[in-house]
């Protein structure tokens, strides 16, 4: 199965590709952009990957599913596109940007620029029913981007993951920390921000643990 995929990541997962549950998956998938609005754009399905190869991965950021609202979601988790206003969760998080670090909010929920620095932006799941949250889990996706995380745990050193919430900390156990910086917290949604996400300062300590080995920091 030939998938329009950046090159260093396709050299990882075409073993994935040739799976049953793969194929069972792009049928689904492809029968739901065929039949219903589905986000994101067809092309936009492997924006985090795309947009930040494997050998450029600095720090991963995992999400759950894509936004589900028109024109939100773009493929890079937390992330919406020029023109559109930031979500809840992603003000939260240019909140917590600006206590640890100072940064001012910017005007733009685009996150693409952090991607060309090296952060996968991962969605659990990577397409969505309109209006439908949850509408593809349980279809596929999440054993394909189990392999992409078991990839970055197992043959790279010195990536930061930042887990937020229940589900991401459940996805994550199977990165190595003994060779990763795995940084814990609560999710940055409205309902659970307060409870730890708030002072988690997980983009300095990410900043301070690239710096210490060498590597270029993120401009948050």
């Amino acid at each position: 199965m030939d998938i329009k995929i950046e090159p260093s990541w396709k050299n990882r997962l075409q073993p994935q590709f040739e799976k049953p549950y793969f194929q069972n998956l792009i049928r689904f998938v492809k029968d739901e952009y065929a039949t219903h609005t589905v986000f994101p754009p067809g092309g936009k399905i492997f924006q985090a990957f795309d947009a930040c190869p494997f050998d450029q991965v600095k720090v991963v950021l995992l999400g759950q599913d894509p936004y589900h609202g028109p024109g939100q979601a773009h493929g890079l988790a937390f992330s919406v596109n020029d023109g559109i206003p930031p979500p809840p969760s992603l003000i939260n998080i240019f909140k917590e940007i600006k206590s640890d670090l100072g940064k001012p909010v910017p005007k733009s929920g685009n996150l693409t620029r952090w991607a060309e620095q090296g952060v996968l932006l991962l969605n659990a799941t990577l397409t969505v029913r309109a209006n439908s949250p949850g509408s593809h889990q349980k279809k596929g996706w999440e054993e394909f981007t189990d392999a992409a995380i078991q990839a970055l745990s197992d043959q790279k050193e010195n990536l930061v993951f930042m887990l937020w919430g229940a589900y991401a900390q459940k996805k994550g156990a199977i990165i190595n920390p003994e060779k990763h910086l795995v940084l814990k917290a609560a999710h940055p949604s409205p309902f659970a921000a307060d409870k730890g996400f708030f002072g988690c300062r997980h983009f300095s300590k990410a900043n301070a643990y690239l710096k210490e080995r060498g590597l270029p920091e993120i401009e948050w």
